[in-house]
C-alpha cells in the first residue's frame, strides 16, 4: 500500500497532518474523498476537545463530581491524542471509523455529565456546507491530482512508494479558518473546515 502523509497547505493548520494508506491503483477522486473525511473528522475532534475543556469543564463542576469530570477528561484525552499529528511520529495511520467512534464516545460523556450536572452552554458547533468540497485540491510535487485520474498515472504501481500530500481547500478564506473562536454578542461558535452534511449542538 501507498503511504500519504497529508498536510494541510496552510500554514495556520499545522495541527492538521495525518497518515493515510491506499493502493496506488485508488482514483483521485475516491483518495479526495477519503482524506477530506479524515481531515474533517481530525479537526472536529480537535474542537471538541478544545470546546469541552474550556466551555464546560469548570472548576465547579470538577469539585462536585470529580469521579465523572476525571471519565470526560480522559475520554477528551484518548480521542485528542488519537487526532493528534504526533500519530505520524509514531507511524501510525488514522482511520475515519475510529475517528467516528472518539466522537461519539465523547457526546456519549458530555451526556452523562449533563445529567450529572455539567453546565449548559450557549456554544453551538458548527460546519461549513459540503457544497463547498468540490473546489477542494490535493497537491502532490507541485502539482494538482486530477479527479479523473489515479493515482499510479502520477508515481506508478510501487505499491511501497511513500508520498506527501498537501489538502488545498478551494475557498480563499477556508485555509486561515480551521478552528476559530468567533465571539458574537456572548455567543460563541466554533466554525470548522467543510464536513459532513450534519452539525453538532453541545448548547
Amino acid at each position: 500500500m501507498v503511504r500519504i502523509h497529508v498536510k494541510a497547505a496552510a500554514a495556520e493548520a499545522e495541527e492538521q497532518q495525518f497518515l493515510y494508506s491506499c493502493s496506488c491503483d485508488s482514483s483521485i477522486a475516491d483518495l479526495a474523498d477519503a482524506i477530506l473525511e479524515i481531515y474533517n473528522l481530525q479537526a472536529w475532534i480537535q474542537a471538541l476537545c478544545v470546546h469541552v475543556r474550556q466551555y464546560l469543564l469548570t472548576d465547579a463542576f470538577r469539585e462536585n463530581c470529580a469521579g465523572v469530570a476525571d471519565v470526560l477528561d480522559r475520554t477528551l484525552s484518548e480521542a485528542g491524542t488519537y487526532a493528534s499529528k504526533e500519530q505520524v511520529l509514531h507511524q501510525r495511520f488514522l482511520s475515519s471509523h475510529f475517528l467516528r467512534d472518539h466522537i461519539q464516545t465523547i457526546e456519549k460523556e458530555v451526556k452523562i455529565a449533563r445529567s450529572r450536572g455539567l453546565p449548559e452552554s450557549n456554544t453551538q458547533i458548527t460546519t461549513f456546507t459540503p457544497e463547498l468540497h468540490k473546489d477542494v485540491q490535493l497537491i502532490w510535487a507541485g502539482k494538482e491530482l486530477s479527479r479523473g485520474k489515479r493515482l499510479c498515472d502520477y508515481i506508478g504501481g510501487n505499491e511501497k512508494t511513500k508520498i506527501t500530500i498537501k489538502l488545498k481547500l478551494g475557498c480563499e478564506d477556508l485555509e486561515n479558518r480551521m478552528v476559530t473562536n468567533v465571539q458574537e454578542e456572548n455567543d460563541i461558535c466554533l466554525q470548522l473546515v467543510p464536513c459532513a452534511s450534519h452539525a453538532y449542538c453541545l448548547g
